[in-house]
């Protein structure tokens, strides 16, 4: 099974779009399924991403099998373009880096949206989930892959456009985790 964490349905609709997702509630939150994905959309920021991602663990059994994927989209310095999807190898919350891998970019998980460049890149969400999928040992394959959506312009994301983003890199998310 491939579960998914979204912080906003904007950034879940390409996803419901292209797979025909069913809508469900699963406690609080609203959850889009198939059989063979999970997708829960968390609300904005760390606290949110790591309930929500918490929920979908305690409400389905873990195979060797299954994927968790962190998707949305993040800030980045002006040298990196708009829409680039990138993967994450390391987060860095509040001064300490968390590895998911030895090899790749980092990205820092910001409690505020960053109107000026402090890091390469940012978003709101990663640590939450990583804080979750981290301390489940029975969770052997995990991800954060984000789409840029602006260079620390918060104000310049709208929903449309975080969903055209997401939608435009949506085969090389797939083609990620095969």
């Amino acid at each position: 099974m491939l579960y998914i964490v979204v912080a906003l349905k904007a950034e879940a609709q390409a996803f419901v779009d292209r797979y025909k997702l069913e809508k469900y509630s699963l406690g609080i939150y609203k959850v889009f399924s198939s059989a063979k994905i999970k997708m829960i959309v968390s609300g904005i920021g760390v606290v949110n991403a790591r309930n929500a991602t918490q929920t979908l663990i305690n409400a389905y059994d873990i195979t060797d099998e299954d994927i968790y994927l962190n998707v949305g989209i993040c800030g980045a310095e002006s040298s990196i373009a708009i829409g680039s999807l990138l993967a994450f190898s390391s987060v860095v919350y509040e001064g300490i880096e968390y590895k998911l891998q030895e090899e790749g970019e980092k990205i820092t998980c910001v409690d505020e949206p960053l109107s000026e460049s402090s890091c390469k890149f940012a978003d709101m969400e990663s640590y939450g989930f990583y804080d979750a999928v981290v301390h489940n040992p029975a969770i052997k394959n995990f991800h954060i892959l984000k789409v840029v959506s602006d260079h620390f312009e918060p104000q310049s994301v709208t929903k449309e456009g975080a969903k055209k983003l997401l939608f435009k890199q949506i085969n090389a998310i797939t083609n990620f985790i095969k």
